[in-house]
C-alpha cells in the first residue's frame, strides 16, 4: 500500500458539531454511509456487497448509466447523487447540501478551488484520486474512482462513520 494511501485510510480528524448535542442525540449509534465516485457505467458486485451494511448510499458523480443508480437502490438504503461532468439527466443536481450528526456536508463533483464558507466536509469525485485533506476549516474527502482509478491509486470506494459530531472515514481499495 502506497503511503499516501495508507495516510488516506486512517480515520479523519474530528469535527466539532456547530451546535450543543443534548445527551439523547449524542448517544445514538453512527451514521454509516457508504460513498462512492466515478462508476462510469459499471457497479462491480463486490462494490453492492460493501454498500449493503450502510445508512445511506452517496454518490459523487459520473454515474453515466442511470440502471447504475437503480443497483444500488436495491440494495436498501437512501441513495443521493450529484450530476458530474460525464452525467447527462441535467435534473441531478450539481451540488447538495446535507446536515448529518450536527455537521454540515457539501457534496459535489468537481472539487471547488476554494473551500466553501458553509460546509463543513465537502466530498468530491472526477480527479479518480482518494482524498483526506484539511483546507482551512473544511475537510475535503473523494473515495476515489469504483471504475478508472489514477496516479496509481486502486480502484476505491470509502465508508464514512457520523457519531457524536465526530466522523471517521475509511478509503476501501476494491483489489
Amino acid at each position: 500500500m502506497s503511503l499516501a494511501l495508507a495516510i488516506l485510510s486512517q480515520a479523519s480528524p474530528s469535527l466539532k458539531p456547530k451546535r450543543n448535542m443534548t445527551h439523547r442525540e449524542g448517544s445514538k449509534k453512527a451514521l454509516r454511509i457508504f460513498v462512492l465516485a466515478d462508476t462510469h457505467n459499471r457497479l462491480p458486485e463486490s462494490v453492492k456487497e460493501i454498500a449493503k451494511n450502510a445508512d445511506e448510499i452517496w454518490h459523487l458523480g459520473d454515474v453515466c448509466a442511470e440502471a447504475i443508480l437503480d443497483e444500488l437502490r436495491a440494495v436498501g438504503p437512501c441513495v443521493t447523487q450529484v450530476r458530474g461532468n460525464c452525467d447527462s439527466n441535467f435534473e441531478w443536481p450539481l451540488v447538495v447540501d446535507l446536515v448529518r450528526g450536527g455537521l454540515r456536508f457539501r457534496l459535489q463533483h468537481v472539487p471547488p478551488d476554494q473551500p466553501p464558507e458553509n460546509a463543513d466536509v465537502l466530498l468530491h469525485g472526477h480527479t479518480h484520486v482518494p482524498r483526506n485533506e484539511k483546507r482551512g476549516n473544511v475537510l475535503f474527502l473523494n473515495p476515489g474512482c469504483v471504475t478508472r482509478p489514477n496516479r496509481g491509486s486502486p480502484p476505491s470506494v470509502a465508508r464514512l462513520e457520523i457519531a457524536n459530531g465526530k466522523i471517521n472515514w475509511k478509503i476501501i481499495p476494491l483489489r
